[in-house]
């Protein structure tokens, strides 16, 4: 081995013994987090040759697979974990899970799929460090059956030296895993599903007069740095934990890799995301209406149409120059977003019209098709866009909120943007990211 890959393996192995659960750290009280999507058996192929051969068939296969996953899991020690993917339709193995993370002091909440799909979620948090305030499931009742579970959770004493006992950090956790792109129509529902998240967890938050608390996503997101629902979470303040922790940039997609999918490619599709409570966002609604905009433009461009051609191909058969209603919904129609169970309801698309007629005048014309679809400011985070309300509670509460300290992805090759071929683990690496405790001043954001 030479001295270069010595130093590489040597710096790996110093930054996974940074991560811990609640390890101490100067006088703070750390808190990592782990995602990772194990490859449920009944989706695991064993012949190229044989696509019905799956290691759902052989139990000394899956058994031991799953057994190497959990000891990774408890090697990591993380405050909380979030597996996607998980076998719940076998008892033996959801036994093994419970049992195992049980006795290292982890409680489990498990949700399984709609419909019997065989596979769902199981997020696990260490009481040692975590006391479970609420637990509550999403179910999408959608085209790919998916779900996710928000856990409310808050420090088991203080998270740094000096704080009160009674100031607890409190913080929302998400585990999920979207459907899977398999074609343009799909695009759609993968949006709908983050939306459903995000307003529900703005629900939960006004329901019980939450606002100055950290949020935590995770999940397998099927989806890279490229994606829609990437430009979506980032939109609303989030922030990818991974690419913070290593300084990567929004355009930096191919410097990791998290996921080998069914086709042979590899891709970064696994987050941990990081919402802290000083962060200035947009209207959920604006948002989700950038985001289907920018949508329309990608399927606009897929079909090679220019700026002017995909104006005229939105106006339909309008005799002047400018874009209809009716048209308008034409136009979603033969793209593909709405017409079908899981597309854009009548209210979705009426409120996409009434963000594109900014002059409220009945038509879009050539300027606001080019301000909100064709050349829009969208997915920009909003500069200052938060309620009166919401100021004077800010100014009389003391937020906190979290920095992220370190992510690491394994195996190490991944990190390079590689995949070995000697990982047998899952399809997927799992992420862990560590966060560290911090009092956010009102008004001034976080580096």
């Amino acid at each position: 081995m030479d001295e270069r890959k010595r130093q590489e393996k040597k710096k790996q192995k110093k930054k996974r013994l940074r991560m811990g659960r609640g390890s101490v750290v100067g006088s703070e009280r750390c808190v990592s987090c782990t995602t990772f999507n194990i490859l449920a058996p009944i989706y695991k192929r064993l012949s190229k040759e044989d696509q019905s051969c799956r290691e759902s068939q052989y139990r000394a296969y899956w058994s031991s697979r799953n057994e190497k996953i959990i000891d990774r899991l408890l090697g990591d020690r993380s405050s909380i974990i979030c597996l996607q993917e998980v076998w719940l339709g076998n008892d033996e193995l959801v036994q093994m899970y419970e049992k195992r993370l049980g006795d290292a002091g982890y409680v489990s909440f498990k949700l399984a799929r709609t419909n019997n799909r065989g596979d769902g979620l199981l997020t696990a948090v260490h009481q040692g460090c975590l006391r479970i305030i609420n637990h509550r499931e999403l179910l999408f009742n959608d085209f790919g059956d998916r779900v996710a579970q928000l856990l409310h959770v808050e420090s088991d004493g203080a998270l740094w030296q000096g704080q009160k006992c009674s100031d607890q950090q409190q913080i929302l956790i998400v585990n999920t895993h979207l459907l899977f792109p398999h074609d343009f129509s799909l695009c759609i529902v993968r949006l709908q599903q983050v939306y459903k998240i995000l307003r529900y967890i703005e629900t939960y938050r006004k329901d019980h007069n939450l606002d100055l608390m950290p949020i935590i996503l995770c999940g397998d997101w099927n989806g890279s740095k490229r994606g829609h629902v990437y430009k979506f979470l980032r939109s609303q303040g989030f922030v990818s934990s991974y690419d913070t922790a290593h300084r990567y940039s929004d355009v930096d997609a191919h410097k990791w890799v998290s996921h080998r999918n069914h086709r042979g490619n590899i891709c970064g599709v696994d987050f941990i995301w990081l919402l802290n409570p000083n962060k200035l966002r947009k209207p959920l609604r604006t948002s989700w209406n950038e985001a289907v905009f920018g949508l329309i433009k990608s399927l606009l461009r897929a079909a090679s149409l220019t700026e002017d051609n995909a104006f005229a191909f939105l106006k339909v058969d309008s005799p002047g120059y400018f874009i209809t209603y009716s048209g308008f919904c034409q136009a979603l129609h033969q793209l593909g977003l709405c017409g079908h169970p899981h597309g854009l309801s009548s209210e979705d698309t009426k409120d996409l019209w009434t963000q594109a007629d900014t002059d409220r005048n009945g038509v879009v014309d050539f300027e606001e098709f080019q301000q909100q679809i064709w050349n829009p400011k969208c997915f920009e985070q909003a500069k200052d866009e938060i309620t009166s309300e919401t100021k004077e509670s800010r100014m009389i509460q003391q937020a906190f909120g979290f920095n992220v300290k370190n992510a690491v992805l394994f195996p190490p090759e991944v990190e390079q943007g590689m995949w070995p071929e000697n990982y047998s683990l899952s399809d997927h690496a799992p992420l862990t990211v560590v966060f560290s405790p911090v009092k956010i001043p009102c008004g001034q954001p976080i580096c």
